[in-house]
């Protein structure tokens, strides 16, 4: 039976012994970074053919149930039949969402940033909100993840945080979460109980392991320094080792905090700002900006991929695949796996 399509063996067959070709050459290890990332590609995609040749079997041995079946019914074999169409269909859709995560960068870390947008107190606790909600995301999908900087808001909440996400397909997986997401809600800071609107902005890029190639002026810096504050133990550091860095030509702002010294925490920061300014540049060069970073959009009405609805009526729906789920509370928890498949199956 030829599966065709995504799940393609042949093919991958065919890549895999190309592969494998590089890595029996003599000269192989010469550049380690190249070497470990043909090692990593050829492991990527034997696990796919494996992956994929395992559902085949399963299926043709359904196929062959199936075949008894309409020659004499079994009530039992019936219903193990049943359940193993449930498991299967489950394991082709996480096979597929694998395979659509093939663009250039897919399978990168990524710097992901929340910030608040119109609302005030209300939009800076809306980030914390959304911080808990994608830090319960990369644990229940075993993403670590490093607190890179924080700012708190006035009163309650953040407004902004960063984040290092690490894992194979983070940016992959996360790059669809970029963009506006707006919740309304029963305020719980307005004595009079009205409904509030709040907006947040989502800011994914790649983050790129190795060291990368790009001079940057010192005099487009603009370089602060503050007290830390926030995760990763730095609660109980009050010297200014917290880095801001604004490059001035592109009005980034980079922060880092997570370390205790000042002069490590401007290093990260300068890579992630390179990070950045790198993403930019590649991909002005590709002509597809885009698929990247998206549009530069207000934070604020009219421009949000993802509303969350807790009042009138309890909704999540993302604005760019009409997938909408009722249990706001359950998405709020990290539940977020189905708006993100959705969008890797969008053809834009």
């Amino acid at each position: 039976m030829n599966y065709g399509g995504y799940f393609e063996v042949a093919t991958l067959k065919k890549e895999v012994d190309d592969l494998n070709l590089k890595m029996n050459s003599a000269d192989f290890w010469q550049d380690q970074k190249e070497a470990q990332k043909i090692i990593n590609q050829r492991n990527q995609k034997q696990t796919i053919i494996t992956d994929i040749e395992t559902l085949q079997k399963d299926i043709n041995s359904n196929l062959e149930l199936v075949n008894l079946l309409k020659e004499e019914v079994d009530e039992e074999i019936k219903q193990n039949v049943i359940n193993d169409l449930e498991r299967l269909t489950k394991e082709i859709d996480k096979l597929e969402i694998k395979l659509l995560l093939n663009q250039k960068y897919d399978k990168n870390d990524a710097v992901f940033e929340i910030h608040s947008g119109a609302g005030g107190t209300e939009a800076n606790d809306w980030v914390a909100m959304l911080y808990r909600m994608y830090l319960r995301y990369f644990e229940h999908n075993d993403y670590q993840y490093e607190i890179l900087g924080e700012i708190k808001g006035d009163e309650v909440g953040y407004k902004s945080v960063v984040i290092l996400v690490k894992g194979l397909f983070a940016y992959g997986y996360l790059k669809y979460e970029h963009g506006v997401h707006r919740l309304v809600r029963i305020s719980p800071f307005d004595s009079n109980a009205k409904r509030h609107t709040s907006f947040a902005s989502v800011d994914v890029v790649p983050y790129f392991n190795e060291e990368i190639d790009l001079e940057i002026n010192e005099k487009d810096l603009k370089i602060d320094v503050y007290k830390s504050s926030g995760a990763g133990g730095q609660s109980v550091n009050t010297t200014d080792s917290a880095v801001r860095i604004t490059h001035l030509p592109s009005k980034i702002v980079v922060t880092c905090q997570n370390e205790r010294s000042q002069i490590k925490n401007k290093e990260q920061a300068l890579k992630i700002l390179k990070n950045k300014l790198w993403t930019i540049e590649e991909t002005k060069k590709e002509e597809s900006l885009k698929a990247i970073r998206g549009d530069v959009i207000d934070i604020n009405f009219g421009s949000q991929i993802r509303s969350y609805v807790m009042h009138p009526y309890s909704m999540v729906k993302d604005h760019r695949t009409n997938t909408e789920v009722t249990n706001v509370e359950k998405v709020l928890a990290g539940d977020i796996n189905q708006f993100i498949n959705d969008n890797l199956k969008r053809k834009d």
